[in-house]
Protein backbone atom coordinates (compact mmCIF):
# COMPACT_ATOMS: atom_id res chain seq x y z
CA UNK A 1 0.00 0.00 0.00
CA UNK A 2 2.87 2.42 -0.82
CA UNK A 3 0.29 4.59 -2.87
CA UNK A 4 -1.41 6.08 0.32
CA UNK A 5 2.00 7.52 1.70
CA UNK A 6 1.93 9.80 -1.40
CA UNK A 7 -1.15 11.43 -0.25
CA UNK A 8 -2.31 13.05 3.10
CA UNK A 9 -4.68 10.76 4.82
CA UNK A 10 -7.14 13.30 5.25
CA UNK A 11 -7.69 14.25 1.95
CA UNK A 12 -8.06 9.98 0.78
CA UNK A 13 -11.01 10.22 3.74
CA UNK A 14 -12.58 12.83 1.54
CA UNK A 15 -11.71 11.37 -1.53
CA UNK A 16 -15.19 8.92 -2.08
CA UNK A 17 -18.15 10.17 -1.45
CA UNK A 18 -20.31 7.30 -1.69
CA UNK A 19 -21.06 3.63 -3.60
CA UNK A 20 -23.47 3.87 -6.51
CA UNK A 21 -26.01 1.35 -5.59
CA UNK A 22 -28.42 1.58 -8.90
CA UNK A 23 -29.18 -1.48 -11.77
CA UNK A 24 -26.22 -0.20 -13.94
CA UNK A 25 -23.65 -0.30 -11.08
CA UNK A 26 -24.93 -3.56 -10.04
CA UNK A 27 -24.77 -5.50 -14.08
CA UNK A 28 -21.18 -3.37 -14.36
CA UNK A 29 -20.40 -5.28 -10.81
CA UNK A 30 -21.40 -8.59 -11.53
CA UNK A 31 -19.95 -8.25 -15.62
CA UNK A 32 -16.82 -6.47 -15.06
CA UNK A 33 -15.81 -7.38 -11.47
CA UNK A 34 -15.74 -3.29 -10.67
CA UNK A 35 -17.20 -1.40 -7.74
CA UNK A 36 -18.93 2.03 -8.69
CA UNK A 37 -18.23 4.91 -6.49
CA UNK A 38 -19.23 8.89 -6.43
CA UNK A 39 -16.19 10.49 -5.82
CA UNK A 40 -15.05 14.50 -5.14
CA UNK A 41 -15.27 16.21 -8.62
CA UNK A 42 -11.50 16.77 -8.51
CA UNK A 43 -10.42 13.72 -7.32
CA UNK A 44 -6.80 11.97 -9.64
CA UNK A 45 -7.01 8.39 -10.01
CA UNK A 46 -4.18 7.33 -8.28
CA UNK A 47 -6.02 9.54 -5.19
CA UNK A 48 -8.92 7.07 -5.52
CA UNK A 49 -7.02 3.96 -5.41
CA UNK A 50 -5.14 4.90 -2.81
CA UNK A 51 -8.42 5.88 -1.21
CA UNK A 52 -10.20 2.81 -1.63
CA UNK A 53 -7.05 0.93 -0.57
CA UNK A 54 -7.09 2.36 2.56
CA UNK A 55 -10.45 2.29 3.56
CA UNK A 56 -11.43 -1.03 2.34
CA UNK A 57 -7.83 -2.83 2.72
CA UNK A 58 -8.10 -4.03 -0.36
CA UNK A 59 -5.68 -4.11 -3.49
CA UNK A 60 -6.90 -1.93 -6.33
CA UNK A 61 -6.19 -3.03 -10.21
CA UNK A 62 -7.64 -0.16 -12.23
CA UNK A 63 -9.51 3.03 -12.00
CA UNK A 64 -11.64 4.50 -14.85
CA UNK A 65 -13.26 7.76 -14.29
CA UNK A 66 -16.42 9.23 -16.10
CA UNK A 67 -17.81 12.85 -15.51
CA UNK A 68 -22.08 13.35 -15.46
CA UNK A 69 -23.35 16.48 -16.67
CA UNK A 70 -26.10 17.54 -14.68
CA UNK A 71 -29.36 17.74 -15.91
CA UNK A 72 -31.32 20.55 -16.94
CA UNK A 73 -34.05 20.94 -14.75
CA UNK A 74 -37.33 23.93 -15.11
CA UNK A 75 -39.29 24.86 -12.11
CA UNK A 76 -42.38 27.20 -13.64
CA UNK A 77 -40.41 29.94 -15.81
CA UNK A 78 -37.12 29.28 -14.35
CA UNK A 79 -34.38 27.41 -15.85
CA UNK A 80 -31.27 25.30 -13.97
CA UNK A 81 -29.37 22.66 -13.30
CA UNK A 82 -28.19 19.97 -11.43
CA UNK A 83 -24.37 19.64 -10.09
CA UNK A 84 -21.69 17.94 -12.20
CA UNK A 85 -20.84 14.75 -10.81
CA UNK A 86 -17.94 11.91 -10.83
CA UNK A 87 -17.50 8.48 -10.87
CA UNK A 88 -15.25 5.99 -10.44
CA UNK A 89 -15.34 2.10 -11.95
CA UNK A 90 -12.72 0.65 -9.33
CA UNK A 91 -11.62 -2.92 -10.57
CA UNK A 92 -10.16 -5.12 -7.72
CA UNK A 93 -7.39 -7.48 -8.14
CA UNK A 94 -8.45 -11.38 -8.50
CA UNK A 95 -9.53 -12.61 -5.34
CA UNK A 96 -10.50 -9.18 -3.53
CA UNK A 97 -13.84 -8.08 -2.38
CA UNK A 98 -15.96 -5.32 -0.87
CA UNK A 99 -18.98 -6.29 1.13
CA UNK A 100 -20.87 -2.90 2.02
CA UNK A 101 -23.31 -5.12 4.18
CA UNK A 102 -20.44 -5.79 6.80
CA UNK A 103 -18.40 -2.46 6.54
CA UNK A 104 -21.53 -0.82 7.79
CA UNK A 105 -21.99 -3.21 10.98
Amino acid sequence: MSAAIKFSEERLMKVLLAPVISEKATFVAEKNEQIVFKVLPDATKPEIKAAVELLFKVEVDSVQTANREGKQKRSGRFNGRRNHTKRAFVALKPGQEINFVEEAK
